[in-house]
């Protein structure tokens, strides 16, 4: 049996899900003949109490990435996990992350090993709900017209909580509270994380070089609960949506435009009904025709299924997620 050797960056909440489910399929890793053995686990504090399979090593340094084959990046961040990471990528080993602003910031970087088909990252946009698979495979056989997406569950929730009445600060005070919105929480109610996945999306689709500066960007922030209602009084509901599309004037990138902002839909759109309180997606093509992709896109588990999958793809021998050429 092969033996492939496993590091994680970071034990946060996806990282420890992360790791306790490549415990649960070790049934899977022996079906197709490979032994999966965890070297070690980076964390910021190595006395903090953790959930994660015993006999893991954790540690606050990186000597365990050298003997990895492959190395599964939680940690969140830009500038830290692409220090770690580009000399572990210039060895032409193979990385797997859900990291968008690191994908989305610092593409300049990390494109050529995308391009060799050693970043896995279906994580990155919608986390278990797959679209990156799709997107980079066989939706590229039909011509791209549209895609509209709702990406970010705290906004999701504070705009569902001023349907109910609440005014903006008292809805993002409980997204705060109940660990959906960080503090500051500029970049979810900001739009910048949304901008972010769709960046990455962007480059299955329109352009592989798509920069993360050409997304022009509007959050919730200026919502109010007159405008709420408003909107519920016509029959509409307020996403944050995120949309890229053909652009007819020379402001595009490349001839597309990528926007996130604030959008009334009908009750009736699909990112209203299939994405009443999930991410969503509806995807057009000219031969394919219009796709709707809704389910999970935040949480522990939901991340750690889309990773551990990459983690068995990688195994099996398929290539990362590659842009278009």
């Amino acid at each position: 049996m092969k033996t492939v050797t496993v590091g994680v960056l970071g034990s946060g909440t996806v990282g420890q899900d992360v790791l306790n489910l490549i415990e649960r399929r070790k049934h899977i890793f022996d079906d197709i003949g490979v032994n999966v053995e965890v070297a070690g686990v980076l964390v910021r504090d190595v006395n903090k109490k953790r959930n994660i399979p015993s006999g893991i090593r954790v540690t606050d340094t990186c000597d365990f990435l050298q003997e990895c084959g492959v190395v599964i990046e939680a940690m969140g961040g830009i500038d830290r996990p692409l220090e770690i990471l580009h000399p572990y990528l210039r060895s032409h080993r193979s990385v797997i992350t859900a990291n968008k602003a690191l994908l989305a910031e610092r593409w300049d970087v990390l494109r050529e090993y995308a391009l060799d088909g050693n970043l896995y990252y279906e994580a990155s946009v919608m986390a278990g709900t797959p679209v990156i698979g799709p997107m980079s495979t066989v939706l590229r056989a039909s011509t791209f017209v549209r895609l509209q997406a709702v990406l970010n569950g705290t906004c999701n929730y504070i705009l569902t909580q001023m349907e109910q009445g609440k005014e903006y600060a008292q809805a993002l005070a409980e997204a705060q509270a109940l660990g959906y919105a960080e503090d500051p929480p500029t970049l979810d109610v900001g739009g910048f994380d949304t901008a972010h996945k769709l960046t990455v999306m962007a480059r299955f689709c329109a352009d592989g070089n798509f920069p993360y500066r050409a997304v022009d960007v509007t959050g919730i922030e200026h919502l109010t609960l007159a405008d709420i209602q408003d909107a519920r009084q016509n029959g509409e509901k307020y996403k944050l949506v995120a949309e890229l599309e053909r652009s007819a004037s020379s402001q595009g990138q490349g001839g597309w435009r990528a926007t996130v902002a604030p959008r009334r839909l009908p009750e009736t759109h699909a990112l209203c009904t299939a994405g009443a309180s999930r991410n969503a997606m509806v995807y057009e093509g000219e031969e394919c025709g219009s796709l709707i992709f809704a389910g999970g896109g935040a949480g522990g588990m939901v991340t750690a299924s889309a990773m551990v999958g990459d983690l068995l793809d990688y195994l099996l021998g398929f290539p990362g997620h590659v842009p278009l050429h």
